[in-house]
């Protein structure tokens, strides 16, 4: 680890081409020479995201990209009109998949920035947020200044805000006044030594403090009647503890709810629990072997494996279907070299004579007998009855129910992640180098249990013992053991609803509340020093700029030799950063998860310039950029300016200053529901695109589209056959509401009409067909005879009905009124609800065609602070459901809760 203290510490064993330690004025010049006389974008925002032209001033391709690839055309569905879910709200960031049995819960703050898969980010001039104007003006332009607007915001309150903390200091008599660094104005930071880094004493005016536990109680809170401006939120004036509806009431618990936001502060901080008991954890059922006709096949003849070498080999026939994964040729390898080491352990393989076979060609083996028996089950399984389905769920419920909660401090708190995973085959993120591993079955002997002393220890599964047993109350988790594929510890943690997740979750977004009492101080800094001439300080000013602005994370350097080659700004190597003058700067790399992080960026020229200088020869691939700079030593520089600040508070910081920024220029009106949920999207839209939150857009999203599009033309078509209607009870209307009234919308032509009339038809058959299979599965549940098939028969009429009437209709051109006593007032409003139907569906379509691009989720749950969201809940009186699924008004109750009604807080 790199000294603060001395240059001769800074680590150059990281790079063979290290970089000078100071820099010259003739160096300073020789990087403007290739400018060029292109105008620049502007600073701050990506231009475009996509494959780099040959038009290179630096580096001709940028880390060997291969060009991307064209999105596959989505043929054009006559009519889908099915109703699909307007909101992806409990959704992690971009919609990632996680497995079906998670044991260790990630930290939020620690999300993916750029969509989890290998896909090139959007364009950020595809998706237009900000306001129409018929300027010429670029979207580009538009976010550059809107952003500088917003720091420059940002600099005025911290300015502010130090001011009056000044003058509250200088009005309090010197006895009454606490030393307490978050509320003095810090004097700006002395001249660095040689690596640019004075010590955490001196440094800002901060005393050094050992970083706050992310599961630490918060402090306590001095209630007032009201929250004011910039102070930490309290609870509503005569806000009552209401009952946590995510618990358990089986057994008649009616406790109140544990409102810890409002509990005085603990004597020790790092004293977690006083008494915590618990059922330890629930083990996945034993393997089941396959029927004796279903074998593994190898050159053609069929394999006998010992069961242990059996499951592996399920493992890989079960996933066929995969083929992203068995396909994947570091899949294949690493699965056949694991194979065959378990094949090998546990005796070999046999042919039906007992005779050894010999694996040793993966291409030989043949998985097909297997995927076909797995297949058949999953289909066998979702063909049950209902009552059986039920039945079932109900066993798994009570099997569970002992596992879901522990007593933590004499409190009911739900656990988040009480099962052991399964064995399987490793398939990580991204470009992992070990997916294809097999995880091994984790066995009790591998698990610790943490417990209170006085509890009673879980029994392990019968013939089975604990790894061991601890008393650990400075720890939160319940259990742990050891993966083999990682070497990683998983953790079964409490649930994202308990008050230790709820704590780490407040203390992160007040730590991003602090930085803005500091922003415009750190930006001044890293701005002027980066023209330093010590390269240390113009490499961490350049870093800082770079995860202020962009987003990127600090990254951490490699312990481990087959840990995957993931980097962040840190640790980014040369074949990482393509520079186009002049001011282009695009970087692809393998970020957080092995996803890879493929972006331009327009930077300001000195930054350009220093990165320019960063990479200049000899350095070569596998250089480092910033070889005098280490994440410990970026986040020990914050620290200097603020208690406990990291380089990931940033990205907290930029989103929810932003949104809060955002919402207090939107001005209360009566606008109807959708759109004053399209307003807070707008907002959260913006946010994530000026925090480069992104995501590629999905394969099926023009298939979405075209769905929501056929059901937005289904109720217009509806509503042109009500008005129909109207003229068969009374002709006259024509002439009175004029003949344009009537007539058929200009996206409804007649081949689109037959086209969703023969889908309505298809669509009353299958009601009918689904209401009779469940009245047989009713009557079967109860014992009674089945519906004969005449029945069905009869109920299909309907069906034939509707078909003559809409040929009927097609032909005479017009509509008979249905309907029980059909009025010409009744169908006016049928059509008014119609038209209120239609605005709101063309509100959803448009919010989800700005949201293709962009990853409002990663936004909104992760770095956005949720009680900004339950202020504009509030303040436009539009329910938080709208905002909130109910997984996360469990996992932000504290924040609803705290806020109240009050719709005057401020980040």
């Amino acid at each position: 680890m790199r000294s603060d203290s001395s240059d001769d510490d800074v680590p150059l064993a990281r790079a063979s081409h290290p970089s000078a330690p100071t820099i010259s004025a003739s160096a300073d010049r020789e990087m403007d020479k290739s400018a060029s006389r292109a105008r620049p974008a502007p600073p701050g925002v990506s231009i475009r995201n996509g494959p780099v032209d040959d038009r290179m001033d630096i580096d001709s391709t940028p880390n060997g990209a291969s060009k991307r690839k064209a999105r596959a055309s989505i043929g054009r569905v006559a009519v889908k009109y099915k109703e699909e879910s307007d909101s992806d709200d409990g959704a992690p960031l971009a919609k990632r998949q996680k497995a079906k049995h998670q044991t260790v819960e990630s930290d939020s703050d620690d999300a993916p920035i750029a969509r989890k898969n290998g896909r090139l980010p959007p364009s950020i001039k595809e998706t237009a947020t900000l306001e129409s104007s018929d300027d010429d003006q670029p979207l580009g332009t538009k976010i550059a200044q809107r952003k500088a607007g917003i720091e420059k915001a940002a600099a005025k309150e911290a300015k502010a805000i130090r001011a009056d903390a000044a003058k509250a200091k200088k009005a309090t008599p010197k006895k009454a006044v606490k030393d307490e660094s978050d509320d003095e104005p810090l004097a700006r930071p002395k001249k660095r030594q040689s690596n640019g880094v004075a010590s955490a004493k001196k440094a800002n005016g901060v005393k050094k403090e050992p970083e706050s536990d992310s599961d630490a109680p918060m402090k306590k809170k001095k209630a007032a009647p009201a929250p004011k401006k910039g102070k930490a939120v309290t609870p509503a004036k005569g806000a009552k503890a209401v009952k946590d509806e995510s618990k358990d009431n089986s057994e008649g618990d009616d406790e109140e709810e544990y409102r810890w936001w409002d509990a005085p502060k603990k004597e020790d901080d790092s004293i977690k629990w006083t008494m915590l008991e618990h059922n330890g954890v629930l083990f996945p059922p034993a393997y089941e072997p396959l029927p004796k006709d279903v074998k593994l096949y190898y050159n053609g003849q069929a394999v006998t494996l010992h069961a242990e070498a059996e499951e592996v080999a399920g493992f890989f026939g079960s996933m066929l279907h995969s083929t992203q994964n068995v396909e994947n040729p570091v899949f294949q390898k690493n699965f056949f070299n694991d194979f065959k080491d378990i094949i090998k352990k546990t005796g070999g393989a046999k042919d039906g004579n007992g005779k050894p076979i010999d694996i040793k060609d993966f291409k030989k083996l043949d998985f097909t007998k297997i995927f076909e028996h797995y297949k058949a089950l999953g289909e066998a399984k979702k063909a049950r009855p209902a009552a059986e389905k039920k039945a079932e769920k109900a066993e798994k419920d009570k099997a569970e129910a002992q596992f879901m909660y522990c007593k933590w401090d004499g409190r009911k708190e739900k656990v988040g992640n009480f099962r052991v995973e399964p064995p399987s085959l490793f398939r990580g993120r991204g470009e992992h180098p070990k997916t294809g591993t097999v995880k091994k079955r984790v066995m009790p002997e591998q698990v610790t249990i943490n417990i209170g002393k006085g509890a009673k220890v879980p029994p392990p599964p019968p013939g089975h013992k604990w790894k061991a047993v601890q008393h650990d109350n400075k720890a939160t988790w319940l259990a742990m053991w050891q993966e083999n594929v990682n070497g990683n510890y998983k953790y079964v943690m409490l649930a994202a609803n308990s008050t230790v997740k709820g704590q780490a979750d407040f203390k992160k977004f007040e730590k991003a509340r602090e930085l803005k009492k500091h922003i415009d101080r750190i930006r001044a800094d890293y701005t002027r020093e980066l023209k330093s001439e010590v390269m240390a300080d113009r490499q961490r000013a350049t870093a800082m700029y770079l995860i202020d602005k962009f987003a990127l994370r600090a990254g951490n350097e490699k312990d481990t030799e087959n840990e995957a080659e993931t980097v962040g700004c840190c640790s980014l190597k040369y074949e990482h950063v393509t520079l186009r003058e002049p001011s282009t700067v695009i970087f692809d790399f393998l970020g957080k998860d092995s996803i890879r992080f493929y972006n331009e960026f327009n930077v300001d020229r000195q930054v350009f310039k220093n990165l320019k200088m960063f990479k200049k020869a000899p350095k070569e691939d596998g250089d480092d950029i910033f070889d005098r700079l280490t994440t410990s030593q970026l986040n020990k520089h914050l620290s200097s300016y603020m208690t406990g600040l990291t380089a990931k508070v940033f990205r907290t910081y930029n989103a929810s200053w932003t949104m809060s920024h955002l919402l207090q220029k939107l001005k209360v009106d009566n606008r109807p529901m959708p759109e004053k949920i399209k307003l807070y999207n707008d907002c959260n839209r913006e946010v994530a695109i000026l925090c480069n939150h992104k995501r590629t857009v999905g394969a099926g999203h023009e298939a979405q589209m075209e769905k929501l599009g056929d059901r937005i033309k289904g109720l217009k078509y509806q509503k042109w056959r009500t008005k129909m209607m109207m003229l068969d009870l009374d002709s006259k209307l024509k002439k009175k509401k004029g003949a344009e009234y009537f007539e058929l919308g200009p996206d409804l032509d007649e081949a689109w009409i037959e086209e969703h009339q023969k889908f309505l038809v298809n669509e009353q058959k299958t009601k009918v067909e689904k209401k009779f299979e469940k009245d047989n599965e009713k009557l079967a549940a109860e014992k009674k005879p089945a519906l004969p098939a005449k029945e069905l028969k009869e109920r299909l009429k309907t069906v034939s009905e509707l078909e003559a009437k809409f040929k009927k209709e097609n032909k005479t051109k017009k509509v008979e009124a249905e309907g029980k006593g059909p009025t010409v007032e009744k169908l006016t409003a049928a059509v008014e609800k119609l038209d209120e139907r239609i605005k709101t569906l063309e509100l959803q379509s448009a919010d989800r065609e700005g949201n293709k691009e962009v990853a409002l989720g990663t936004s909104k749950i992760n770095y956005i602070d949720p009680r900004l969201t339950v202020v504009f809940s509030n303040k436009f009186k539009v329910p938080v459901e709208k905002f909130f699924s109910k997984t996360l008004r469990d996992k932000f109750n504290w924040a609803i809760q705290s806020v109240g009604d009050d719709d005057t807080w401020e980040f």
